[in-house]
């Protein structure tokens, strides 16, 4: 294999995060407006990639990575409420919708699989009632499907149809471990089950005080299920001790667990809805807005702005380095045991080759000389970075998770 020049490791000379007196880290959960924007237009580039691997037998050029939601009209009462205007959800970006004189079902394909995906993962949202679905998709400009066609016509390396940048660390220290696996934990299917009355918008935010760890969970209830204040608070109070019991499987550290702090039972004012999720009447949503390829916001670690929800995975740098970059971290860890961590920054320029990237800079914290560690850290980033041709598959097949 080829040495990579622009391959650069150096050692950290900061303070790691998780012995700064402060952290903060957050996730939005399945049922967040944010959330359900990223999972939808990701549903639909990978039923696009699917659809023209079909039809043509490569994937075509494709972004369907701005979605909108704007939120609906409800009226939640304790027993069961009522929505009285629907969410909107506004599928919106480019694709090749027009082939050789074929016309391909793009929008209809958008509306199928939006509603597939909320019936699945919203389970008290009625996604024929409940949402209108409004694709505005459109074709890609002349350039951009030309310098696409370039390559994928001959099988050749695909090109960086943009130049960006994206980053990825290794291990997730305790706060995150909390974090991310409360809300994952919140949303099982196991749990929900048990606690049918908790919803699938649930954001959690955590924060770190030294050694002590205090998360704060948002977490819509679904009113049918909920009889009146009192069975609120009881129910309530069992999602908080079971999150607390979950925390400390992630931490040695003390941690505090509050929900749905902005309650005021004695004013009868508590965080109910009709279906589980504030799109229903009290939020917006929006791509990108929401957490990063890791899945989660972390903002004292690196992270990109880059949304990498519906973007494609053939050639759009900005989601494609968002895992190698993951990759790389998570194997320079783990198969060297004297890497503590490891963080990984790699950036494109449009038009060369996806495997060629102006730079892959690794960071490294160690307590051994980084000389020493260089050469196998260069080889674990030139394996991954070589496989960058191929990555595509794993996201079609969902190996990658973009929120």
């Amino acid at each position: 294999m080829e040495k990579l020049a622009n391959v650069v490791v150096s050692l950290m000379d900061f303070k790691p995060v998780y012995e700064n007196p402060v952290e903060i880290v957050e996730r939005k959960g399945t049922g967040h407006p944010d959330t359900i924007c990223d999972n939808l237009a990701e549903e639909l580039s990978v039923a696009l990639c699917k659809l023209y691997l079909k039809e043509f037998g490569f994937v075509q050029h494709h972004n369907v990575d701005k979605a909108l939601l704007v939120g609906g009209v409800a009226d939640p009462r304790f027993g069961g409420g009522e929505i009285i205007t629907p969410i909107e959800i506004y599928l919106v970006g480019r694709a090749v919708k027009e082939k050789d004189g074929k016309l391909l079902p793009v929008d209809e394909l958008a509306i199928e699989v939006a509603k597939e995906w909320l019936r699945k993962n919203i389970r008290n949202l009625d996604a024929d009632k409940h949402v209108i679905i409004t694709p505005r998709i459109r074709p890609g400009s002349k350039d951009l499907v030309e310098l696409f066609e370039r390559f994928a016509k001959k099988g050749e390396v695909p090109l960086a149809n943009d130049t960006s940048f994206a980053v990825g660390y290794a291990p997730f220290d305790d706060l995150e471990r909390v974090v991310y696996n409360t809300e994952r934990f919140l949303n099982s299917e196991e749990f929900k089950r048990e606690h049918p009355y908790l919803g699938e918008d649930i954001k959690v935010m955590g924060v770190r005080l030294g050694d002590k760890i205090r998360i704060t969970i948002a977490a819509a209830f679904v009113d049918r299920f909920v009889s009146g204040v009192e069975d609120y608070l009881e129910k309530k109070e069992v999602v908080r001790q079971k999150a607390l019991e979950n925390a400390h499987k992630y931490t040695d550290k003390e941690v505090e667990v509050f929900v749905n702090t902005a309650d005021n039972p004695e004013g009868g004012s508590v965080y109910i809805t009709v279906t589980g999720t504030s799109a229903e009447a009290g939020d917006d949503g929006q791509v990108g807005r929401g957490n990063r390829p890791n899945g989660l916001i972390t903002p004292y670690r690196p992270m990109t702005l880059e949304a990498a929800a519906g973007k494609n995975p053939v050639s759009h740098v900005g989601k494609i380095y968002s895992a190698v970059a993951n990759l790389i971290a998570e194997r320079v860890v783990k198969e060297l045991e004297e890497v503590e961590e490891a963080y990984v920054y790699l950036v494109s320029q449009i038009g060369k080759p996806i495997t060629e990237p102006q730079v892959c800079d690794v960071k490294i914290r160690t307590k051994k000389d980084v000389k020493s560690l260089e050469p196998a850290i260069k080889k674990i980033a030139e394996e991954e970075i070589a496989k960058i041709p191929e990555i595509w598959k794993g996201y079609v097949e969902k190996k990658f998770r973009v929120v």
